[in-house]
């Protein structure tokens, strides 16, 4: 059913393709796959759902908008991964689903195997203490006892048995010892993560490993037909997220986020990994990007790493992280991450650049793109109230490079091409360490000296009125000078103009001093017309030369107010001998 809670950002690239909010379905992004489960190249979406209680929990299959099965699970999924098996006709991938410490194959959407996860060491001193309580030589209290002092100090955890006969009541402990104490004492872990890596091919319907990651910081992976343990690696620390790129029998990695807040990388032939980033908070989202890393951390940002661990940027997000995923379109070259935040929205980045935002009408618990039904770009979602959302990518739709968000510009993160040091730069830096207060008495005193320079040089200029710009900010103006004519005749323009921004300047008058034996103007006084600013304003005048033996003088002009005589502007002009000369 149509929706229209999508923003105008977005409206353009997705269309609505079914909305339920009462689909009942409760699961995160491990517990969710879309597959192609007959071979007819329409997928399925395959959910492991939670349910609400306990004995709820259920693996589903939906068709379009429809449930096409469903079977009960025995315990909460961790996990569900679809993968081929065999090259067997028709190729038909398997559902593997983590719960505890099994893994349950379904082919055909019907059980076919189980597998279970390999028994770990049992503490002696434990082994020994329910020994002693099975020959009854010690009390339901001396065991508890015992027991506390072992798990205090014994580098082997309890078993489950130990540590839930520590939780009960002591009115409870007889009967709990008197049921379990002839069994044999088992240490089993269970599964936090599961993966798939391809055997030795990159296609596409090639067979696939699949990778486990345990609670005892064990990561095993699987043979896809007898299930045997092909290859065993250890964490320092339990997994909790995994990603996993390769090929078994060729070269493969393992990214796996861990409960103590680091990634661990893991290689072909190593049993410990190889390389490892340190987040500054715990991860709550990981995905691969190709040979980059992108994890979303609890204190709201989204980080990018090489797979050696180098940081390569940071987007800092509105609220928390709930899940992530991957936005892959191979047909139109296009990769991106999708972010479900806590605040009903869904980023897509691409790098570090939001690319596109979606609203959705409540929180988003998991997230998956990919080819549903015979549509390739299909994403879903379910939320934290049970949804199911469905939406459709257009062919027509165009994610922009740049970024969308509000911020600095994208070149601000760009790193300088800063040169090395050269041995040059080295040895001016000692120099400059060994002489350092020298240099700065030096270049204080050139300091000195350039400022006396240029004060002297600004007196200069005001006494021969060199700079005819006016000095009172109340009255802005500017003026030029330029004498034209060969002699004894000279035309003098003089260009007056307002550098205001906005106000006019008005009863304003011009006048000119010189030496009446020298010279004869036909005007030696001007009224000056409104200046309106930024136009500049002409005024001739001639100039006719007395003297006979090429003498040449200087004419002052002066720019005043009526009814003031204190200049506001004052010209000095170099008459020529016998040349037009413009102002200095």
């Amino acid at each position: 059913q149509p929706v229209s809670y999508d923003n105008a950002m977005t409206s353009s690239k997705w269309l609505d393709a079914h909305y339920d909010p009462v689909a009942n379905l409760y699961t995160f992004s491990s517990c969710i796959a879309l597959a192609d489960l007959h071979g007819d190249g329409d997928n399925k979406l395959v959910v492991g759902d939670l349910g609400t209680g306990a004995g709820n929990t259920k693996l589903k299959v939906y068709r379009g908008i429809g449930l096409l099965s469903e079977n009960t699970l025995l315990d909460l999924p961790t996990g569900l991964v679809s993968f081929l098996m065999d090259q067997h006709e028709p190729r038909t991938p398997a559902i593997a689903v983590a719960s505890g410490p099994f893994i349950y194959i379904y082919k055909n959407l019907r059980p076919y195997f189980k597998f279970t996860l390999p028994f770990l060491e049992v503490n002696t001193l434990e082994q020994d203490v329910w020994s002693q309580a099975r020959q009854d030589m010690i009390d339901t209290m001396t065991l508890k006892e015992m027991l506390e002092s072992i798990r205090a100090k014994a580098d082997i955890p309890l078993s489950v048995r130990s540590l839930r006969f520590l939780m009960l009541e002591p009115q409870e402990m007889e009967t709990y010892v008197n049921l379990h104490k002839q069994q044999p004492i088992r240490r089993q872990t269970v599964i936090t993560c599961i993966g798939t890596l391809k055997k030795n091919m990159v296609d596409e319907d090639a067979v696939s490993c699949l990778v486990v990651g345990t609670e005892s910081q064990d990561v095993y992976i699987l043979d896809p037909e007898a299930f045997t343990i092909l290859s065993k690696m250890s964490l320092p620390s339990v997994p909790t997220l995994m990603d996993v790129t390769g090929q078994f029998d060729v070269e493969f990695r393992i990214i796996i986020a861990c409960r103590n807040g680091n990634i661990y990388i893991l290689r072909r032939d190593s049993p410990k990994p190889k390389y490892c980033i340190e987040l500054c908070s715990h991860p709550v989202g990981l995905v691969r990007m190709g040979k980059n890393v992108v994890v979303g951390c609890a204190q709201e940002t989204l980080q990018g790493y090489t797979q050696k661990g180098k940081k390569l940027w940071t987007a800092y997000l509105p609220a928390p992280v709930t899940t992530m995923a991957v936005l892959d379109l191979p047909t139109r070259g296009f990769q991106a991450v999708l972010v479900a935040l806590a605040n009903c929205e869904v980023h897509v980045y691409r790098d570090k650049n939001l690319v596109s935002t979606i609203k959705t009408p409540d929180v988003v618990s998991s997230i998956c793109f990919g080819r549903y039904g015979r549509e390739d770009g299909t994403l879903i979602m379910t939320t934290k109230g049970g949804g199911l959302i469905v939406k459709i990518l257009k062919r027509t739709a165009v994610f922009d490079e740049r970024d969308s968000a509000p911020g600095p510009p994208l070149a601000q993160s760009i790193r300088l091409n800063v040169p090395k040091k050269t041995k040059l730069y080295v040895d001016q830096t000692m120099r400059e360490r060994e002489n350092a207060v020298a240099m700065h008495r030096a270049f204080q005193m050139d300091l000195s000296r350039l400022r006396l320079a240029a004060a002297r040089t600004y007196v200069k200029a005001l006494e021969s009125s060199l700079t005819p710009v006016s000095a009172s900010l109340a009255e802005p103006l500017k003026m030029n000078a330029v004498v034209q004519g060969l002699g004894p005749s000279f035309k003098l323009t003089l260009n007056i103009q307002n550098t205001a921004v906005c106000r006019p300047v008005m009863n304003l008058a011009v006048s000119f001093l010189y030496d009446d034996r020298l010279y004869r103007m036909r005007t030696a006084f001007f009224k000056i017309p409104l200046l309106v600013p930024g136009l500049n304003y002409p005024i001739d005048t001639f100039v006719e030369c007395l003297s006979e033996k090429g003498i040449s003088d200087i004419i002052k002009v002066f720019v005043l107010r009526e009814g003031k005589s204190v200049p506001l502007l004052t010209a000095h002009i170099n008459m020529p001998a016998s040349e037009g000369l413009a102002l200095n």
